[in-house]
């Protein structure tokens, strides 16, 4: 079952899901909206490798936009940090966001219970679109889960991306494979991504 707007309200008062900021106006009747953050990643290297760590280029959004091109893949961030405990939060495009020919998220619409961070955006678009940093991109839908919850998000051993972090976060695939922290490329994150 979809949470609604006054249940979404209600659980964020008992502390279930925690939105910020917090902005009352982007509660909609089933969903909330979230914003683009202030930063953009690209991977360094035209070709990726998924067993190491490839290495990105971030950068800031100036306050003129900037103009996302086709064949690019992008790493973007919300602008809000989120907590959702006893539901499973789903992140989809918004309609206005598709009729502009962006895709939000190539394969990672499915959060888990237990994930309190930052989402991380996987961007691509099919014409040019200039896009803006607080601009809305997406909506936070919550779904009730049946049964109890064993192995949460924030307990989980395997979990790759737990370290809170409002920058993009490159892919951490390299950690799946046999001695992937050994065998990943060094890695510098970005000035205040650590």
């Amino acid at each position: 079952m979809i949470l609604s707007d006054t249940k979404i309200r209600d659980e964020i008062r008992k502390g279930r899901i925690v939105i910020r900021p917090y902005r009352p106006s982007s509660l909609g009747t089933n969903s909330y909206d979230v914003h683009l953050g202030p930063y953009l990643a690209v991977y360094r290297d035209p070709a990726l490798d998924a067993r190491v760590l490839n290495p990105v280029k971030e950068f800031r959004i100036p306050s003129s936009g900037y103009v996302l091109v086709p064949g690019q893949l992008y790493l973007a961030v919300t602008e809000e940090y989120t907590e959702t405990h006893g539901f499973v939060p789903f992140l989809e495009g918004k309609s206005s966001l598709g009729r502009l020919g962006i895709d939000i998220h190539a394969t990672a619409g499915k959060g888990d219970e237990g994930f309190s961070n930052y989402w991380t955006l996987e961007m691509s678009v099919k014409l040019p679109v200039r896009v803006y940093a607080g601009m809305p991109v997406g909506q936070l839908i919550y779904f009730e889960i049946s049964g109890p919850v064993r192995n949460s998000y924030a307990t989980k051993r395997s979990a790759k991306y737990r370290k809170v972090s409002a920058h993009p976060q490159p892919s951490r695939m390299y950690l799946n494979f046999p001695q992937g922290r050994a065998r990943g490329r060094r890695y510098r994150a970005p000035r205040g991504a650590r």
